[in-house]
């Protein structure tokens, strides 16, 4: 313990916060001042106490700049819980259980339920719960150093001169929940923050959507066109100054000079012109996306009841990304199909069994499973007539596996696999009479057609997926040593001798019909061993084990070694059937221009078949190019002459737009048709290399669909990193397995199917449900609505904060230049926190411009999402532009009107403070009523905001220019009777409505000329007879795989004439209160 200490090991105290009550306030206020947006707030504020400088008063920037700090603290505080735990890393030493068995699970690490199994040493194991033989245990453990691979443990333990291999087995980590077992014993490896849990916790990868990005952009050309207007005011200032201020200094004197007086009007515009980078854009945009975050929790549509598993939306900050997505990359298994496996035929020495239709009676077998079914009586009377081949293919699959068995009553076998493929193929055994039975760490019995043997497990080969085959020696109860191996075919005829080549080619053609029918497949081999060999291989197998450095590659070495001259003994094939829903899914998602690529680890027959079974590929494309060089040179070759069969004037050289070089995007094409492509893994790593990844890539993205077979996981987030590099279009990955993990974190967004094979992709994603079919409703309705309201919230909410801030702009030319505020200052204060901000987060949350049936009926108005039609730099000009036309409206009409105005009494009613009041007016109906032309659904809720609003201005505007708030605070509520002298006025009602007009006038004028001349496909849809009706699920979830419904040619020759654009108007008048088409802001 002493030469312990001196490496200052981590004690077990684990800290997960990162605030105490004491840290907490002063921390969270220096993070909230690193964001940019805060900073300069505070910048304001600090300038605002400038009396020379400010002409508003503090409280118009200190209450949005608290409210911001506190709801973000809030949010923060409650995310960081103080937990200290006392947990470690532990060695299983023994347990309760016999043969020193422990079973766990492991939600907190990986969030699967189901239990796993550990098993601590014999060594070990006979210390039982003695502690005293355990405190007396004088062993020395030598082990890897503290890091974050949850499914690998490397180290060694020293004991009485012997030297024993520790792996993953005997490891129990941090987070695992103890289950059926009483106690155990454990010695501790890493604790505190060293343990791999805690290895695990830093930070992920923190995606922005493009939205961000733009408006990272877009707030620095804000503050640049602010700075830009101060200049100019404050060279109004000083030329006004030198021009006309002396003729003020009689009642405002003063002694500077017009250049320090230009000086400080620039500081005080800055403070004034603030509004154009709103504080409380931010908070609104997390509230928005909080809630729509939540629309996906609650949709019980995407809910899957077989599981009782809803939709989750792991993260809140992606949610109108998903209305983008442009390329979609699957997994296969798991993610397409259901993985559940069934074992439904196989080649066994050159003959094919499994083609018959009537089910085999399996009464004979007292242990057989009563759910296993299989339709070939041939195969059961070979296992009766003692085919040796037939019995050494099923001896196999009993013995040459990882699964536990688990007995509580006799002859109730429950099978627990790793895979669902693993529990297939020994269930398959079982059935045909070699029952699994049991395990220990040196034995495995089962039971030969009703004799009960036990073979001594001598060593188990990993599969992993690089090796991508797994093998154990066994000794059988005659002596006999054997090899078993089962894997990919590909790769065991690497491995076979040369005197089963002939029954090679028959399996071969058996395993190309087995994958023809969307089956996956495994070949099977053996070989005897000698036993003096085996014993010199054994002894370097151990060294290898025990060895600290380059274990790995070690262990390869030496099952590279033992595991060639197989003899091969057939091949299995497993049935993996499509989840529900997946073609019209993948139907749906191509209609909607979004292209999908399918990367799976099956090999290209399987591949290719799943490919048509899903409508992935179909009949009717001019081709299917597939890809399968086994050089860099024939595999450029295939890629170029798939370019020119599909683009035969196109220029393979110039891949790259000469304005896009400098941003390394490949320009998007089109092909002469609709084709496919299909790429092999060996072949993938060639044209995934930097010379040959262009070529690659320009020739997958002509095509309709790709299908990348035989690939790696790396493999697959390369492919995924590829097309992020070199296009631009957001990427989605959807998968199921820890094979998909990588691929997942690699994409913008991530989505994990919580199915057969655990959680990990589930806990790695960004959001995840079920079934793959949920995937057209997150992009096509959810994701589709997220943009589209976020859009419409970033147009508006520019708009109004925009024409707020020019009309102070133009009122400077009027005030000599003086930084006098045109609104009154709770007007400026409250015009974002209250009179504004609930209509537009209820446009926000609540706006949909169709119904989710129709987003289905419709795909193609997911279109413009994917170009980013509703929100750009363009979009963003044409409301800079909008705002300072409405601007010289709500300031000249205004001014105009009030202009050697009298009341009715005939007193003067051309005072500031009439002309501010009417001025703030006429701006919130303005913005009140754009807003209603924005919507496209109205609900009670955005109705009583928008109304609620006005009516709280009033209520709050009466109550703020009374005499009794006067009397109050006289300094801070200056408009005393204001209110009811000046809108108890006609005219200035009339000033109003005229202004509000005006405002409102081009945008109607010019909406209306845009439908007639160019509608776009919303106004198509909306022009559709009967497009505002609810319409069932079930109406489009059913749709035939291939043939035409008679809902689709209906809706085809609903759609092939445009109806008279005064027709459609009138359509789109009487719809105006429920829907409305949406566009961008012209």
């Amino acid at each position: 313990r002493e030469y312990n200490r001196s490496f200052k090991y981590a004690t077990n105290a684990i800290k997960t916060s990162k605030y105490n009550f004491f840290t907490f306030l002063p921390l969270n206020l220096f993070e909230q001042f690193q964001r940019i947006a805060n900073a300069y707030f505070l910048v304001l504020l600090v300038l605002q106490l400038i009396p020379e400088i400010s002409s508003l008063s503090w409280f118009t920037t200190v209450v949005p700049l608290a409210l911001v700090l506190t709801v973000t603290a809030a949010k923060d505080a409650t995310d960081d819980i103080v937990m200290f735990l006392l947990q470690a890393d532990l060695l299983l030493l023994s347990s309760s259980e016999p043969l020193n068995l422990v079973y766990i699970e492991t939600a907190e690490l990986d969030g699967e339920t189901n239990l796993k199994v550990k098993q601590a040493l014999p060594v070990t194991g006979d210390l039982g719960g003695d502690i005293e033989k355990l405190a007396d245990f004088n062993g020395e453990v030598l082990c890897e150093p503290p890091n974050n691979r949850l499914d690998r443990f490397n180290g060694t333990l020293a004991f009485a001169g012997q030297k024993y291999p520790l792996d993953n087995e005997k490891i129990l980590l941090r987070g695992c929940t103890l289950r059926n077992t009483d106690w155990c014993f454990g010695l501790v490896l890493f604790g505190g923050q060293e343990t791999k849990l805690m290895q695990n916790s830093g930070k992920s990868i923190f995606k922005r959507t493009s939205i961000d990005r733009l408006m990272n952009v877009l707030v620095l050309c804000i503050f640049g066109f602010l700075v830009f207007m101060c200049t100019i005011l404050a060279i109004g200032n000083y030329i006004w100054e030198v021009n006309n201020g002396s003729n003020f200094t009689v009642f405002l004197p003063r002694k500077d000079n017009a250049g320090f007086s230009a000086f400080l009007t620039f500081w005080s515009y800055i403070i004034i012109l603030n509004t154009v980078v709103p504080i409380s854009l931010y908070v609104s945009v997390e509230i928005i996306r909080l809630g729509n975050s939540f629309y996906i929790d609650w949709d019980r549509k995407m809910y899957y009841s077989h599981s009782d598993t809803p939709a989750e939306a792991r993260t809140t900050t992606l949610n109108e990304e998903l209305g983008q997505i442009k390329y979609v990359f699957s997994d296969k298994t798991g993610t397409l199909t259901q993985n559940i496996m069934i074992f439904n035929k196989c080649s066994i020495n050159g003959k094919s069994y499994g083609e018959l239709k009537h089910p085999v009676d399996f009464s004979f077998n007292a242990l057989a499973d009563p759910r296993f079914v299989f339709y070939d009586h041939a195969l059961v009377e070979a296992v009766k007539l003692e085919n040796p081949e037939v019995h050494a293919f099923f001896r196999l699959l009993a013995l040459c596996h990882t699964v536990m068995a688990e007995e509580k009553k006799e002859g109730e076998l429950l099978y627990q696999a790793q895979s669902p493929d693993e529990g297939a193929l020994v269930t398959a055994a079982r059935n045909f009479g070699f029952v699994f039975r049991s395990r220990t760490p040196d034995s495995i019995s089962i039971v030969e057609m009703g004799n009960q043997r036990s073979y001594e497990l001598l060593a188990i080969l990993d599969f992993n997926n690089v090796r991508k085959r797994m093998s154990v020696i066994v000794r059988s109860p005659e002596g006999k040593l054997s090899l078993y191996c089962k894997g990919a075919d590909t790769i065991i005829y690497e491995r076979l001798h040369q005197s089963c080549s002939k029954l090679m080619d028959v399996t071969t053609e058996h395993l190309n019909e087995f994958a023809g029918e969307g089956l996956r497949t495994l070949a099977l081999a053996y070989k005897d061993l000698d036993e003096e060999y085996f014993n010199q291989w054994r002894q370097r197998h151990h060294e290898a084990s025990t060895s600290l450095e380059d274990k790995d590659s070690k262990l390869d070495e030496l099952y590279e070694e033992i595991e060639k001259d197989l003899l091969l003994l057939g091949a299995t094939a497993i049935e993996d059937k499509l989840q529900d829903g997946v073609p019209q899914t993948i139907e749906q998602l191509a209609k909607a221009d979004i292209k999908i690529w399918v990367l799976t680890g099956d090999k290209q027959e399987t591949a290719e078949n799943i490919g048509y079974s899903c409508n992935l590929l179909r009949e009717e494309m001019k081709d299917v190019f597939i890809v399968s060089g086994h050089s860099p040179e024939d595999v450029r070759q295939e890629l170029r002459n798939a370019q020119n069969s599909m683009k035969p004037d196109g220029a393979p050289n110039s891949l790259l737009l000469p304005e896009e070089k400098s941003k390394n995007l490949i320009k998007d094409e089109e092909a002469n048709g609709e084709y496919g492509l299909v790429i092999n893994g060996h072949s993938l790593a060639y044209a995934l290399e930097s010379s040959m990844e262009l070529e690659f890539l320009r020739t997958a993205c002509l095509c309709k669909a790709v299908i990348c077979c035989r690939v790696t996981p790396l493999q697959k987030a390369h492919v995924v990193e590829l097309v992020k590099k070199y296009k631009k279009a957001v990427t989605l990955a959807i998968g199921d397995g820890a094979n998909d993990v990588s691929m997942i974190k690699a994409a913008h967004i991530g989505v994990g199917i919580s199915g057969q094979e655990g959680m990990q992709a589930v806990l790695s994603s960004d959001y995840s449900f079920a079934q793959f079919r949920f995937l057209q409703r997150l992009l096509l309705v959810h994701g589709r609505w997220s943009y589209l309201r976020m859009c419409k919230f970033l147009r508006y909410f520019f708009y109004k904060n925009f024409t707020f801030t020019f009309v102070h702009f133009w009122f400077a030319f009027f005030c000599g230049f003086s930084a006098q505020t045109v609104y009154d200052e709770w007007f400026i204060t409250l015009y974002n926190l209250m009179y504004t901000a609930l209509p537009v987060l209820g446009m926000s949350l609540f706006d949909q411009d169709v119904n989710d049936a129709w987003s289905f009926q419709h795909p193609q108005l997911y279109i413009p999402g994917q170009l980013s039609l509703y929100f750009s730099k363009t979009t963003f000009f044409k409301c800079a532009v909008h705002s300072w036309y409405c601007s010289l409206v709500l300031f000249f009409i205004p001014y105009a009107a009030l202009q050697d105005t009298v009341r009715d009494d005939g007193k003067d009613v051309a005072d500031y403070q009439s002309f501010a009041l009417l001025t703030q007016t006429c701006l919130l109906f303005a913005v009140s009523i754009q807003l209603g032309l924005e919507m496209s659904y109205w609900t009670a809720v955005n109705t009583f905001f928008v109304l609620g609003s006005l009516a709280m201005y009033f209520a709050v505007t009466f109550t703020m220019y009374s005499n009794g708030t006067f009397l109050i605070v006289p300094s801070a509520f200056p408009f005393i009777g204001t209110a009811r002298n000046s809108l108890n006025q006609p005219n200035v009602w009339l000033t109003i409505i005229l202004t509000s007009i005006l405002c409102v006038l081009p945008v109607v004028t010019c909406r209306f000329l845009l439908i007639q001349l160019c509608p776009t496909i919303n106004d198509k849809v909306q022009e559709t007879p009967g497009a505002l009706k609810v319409l069932e699920w079930k109406r489009i979830h059913w749709l035939p795989n291939r043939n035409r419904s008679p809902y689709c040619r209906r809706h085809q020759r609903r759609n092939s004439p445009l109806r008279l654009a005064l027709k459609m108007l009138k359509s789109r008048t009487l719809l105006c209160l429920k829907k409305k088409v949406i566009r961008k802001i012209p």
